[in-house]
């Protein structure tokens, strides 16, 4: 018999794990995302109010002082989970944190000149959540010029990591994904968004054609000799499970490429929430053999428990 493995309860095993630090130095988009995690459990299991006093406590010093987040996409990304803590806490100053790392994305020029695919997720899910939050469409207009003049997506679909890099790598594919599915979730009227969600479902169907028998993918997509890479596999599957969730993408097509994402990722996540190949932190890099080469971690990782607690909440809330 196929053994289960149930979202709730893996959600349960990572999030006593992650989603308990913010005072790492520099702060960055997983430490955001793993708090997010942490409350989406909470809110499912009835223990927003518990769970959302220590997450308030814990960002406290932050909270104090916002000047010790630099002016970096992947950092300031990090107020992702603030406007989710607002629901549960009803303090403002929650809320306006996202705002205030929203409007430091867009004053200070962050998308990158060379399209690197992280910022499809760092713009999408701060100035997303920025535009729900205040109504202001100047978010959702910057978000979707930006998004609308992307240039690096492919005749088959998939995504370069940056014009700079032109190889499709694994979790530059997921970041792409990512993106564009906190985007569509947080801004559900925009003239440019069924022009998005046409490229979304192009660069789905592309990543679907390349998802492993196992359910994973790898560390590049297209490349059956690279190793199958966790935090991909779980951004991937999360963006699926939003899209269906958030009706723009068609259940009967996507719900069993999510469930095979869903039973490979968490066959690779242990009792005390260690994983299996995570890639380690990338930039853009020079040649396609240095992305083949890329070391992983095997064992508890941030950025990768972070992103399989999002993956885990959203299975256990649609199941």
């Amino acid at each position: 018999m196929k053994k289960q493995f149930p979202p709730i309860e893996t959600a349960r095993t990572l999030a006593s794990v992650y989603g308990h630090q913010f005072d790492a130095q520099p702060l960055t988009y997983p430490h955001g995302v793993a708090l997010s995690g942490r409350l989406r459990l909470a809110v499912l299991e009835g223990t927003g109010a518990t769970v959302g006093a220590d997450i308030a406590r814990l960002i406290e010093p932050v909270m104090a002082d916002v000047s010790v987040i630099p002016d970096i996409g992947a950092c300031l990304s990090v107020a992702c989970f603030a406007d989710e803590l607002f629901q549960v806490t009803g303090e403002e100053r929650h809320r306006d944190f996202l705002i205030a790392m929203a409007d430091r994305f867009i004053t200070n020029g962050l998308f990158d000149d060379d399209v690197r695919v992280e910022d499809f997720f760092f713009g999408g899910t701060l100035l997303g959540r920025a535009c729900k939050l205040t109504g202001q469409g100047a978010y959702a207009d910057a978000l979707f010029d930006y998004l609308g003049a992307v240039d690096t997506q492919q005749t088959g679909g998939l995504f370069w990591h940056c014009h700079a890099s032109p190889y499709f790598w694994g979790r530059g594919n997921a970041f792409a994904a990512l993106g564009m599915a906190e985007t569509l979730a947080y801004v559900p009227d925009h003239p440019g968004r069924g022009g998005l969600i046409e490229r979304h479902c192009v660069h789905l169907e592309a990543l679907a054609d390349h998802q492993d028998s196992c359910g994973l993918w790898r560390q590049i997509i297209d490349d059956d000799g690279t190793y199958l890479e966790h935090s991909a596999t779980t951004m991937i599957g999360y963006a699926i499970a939003r899209g269906i969730a958030g009706g723009w993408l068609e259940p009967a097509r996507w719900r069993p490429v999510a469930a095979r994402a869903w039973d490979g990722a968490a066959a690779r996540i242990s009792g005390n929430g260690e994983l299996e190949h995570v890639c380690v932190g990338t930039g853009p890099l020079a040649e396609r053999a240095a992305y083949v080469d890329r070391p992983f971690t095997d064992g508890q990782d941030e950025r990768g428990g972070a992103m399989a607690l999002w993956f885990a909440t959203e299975m256990a809330a649609s199941s």
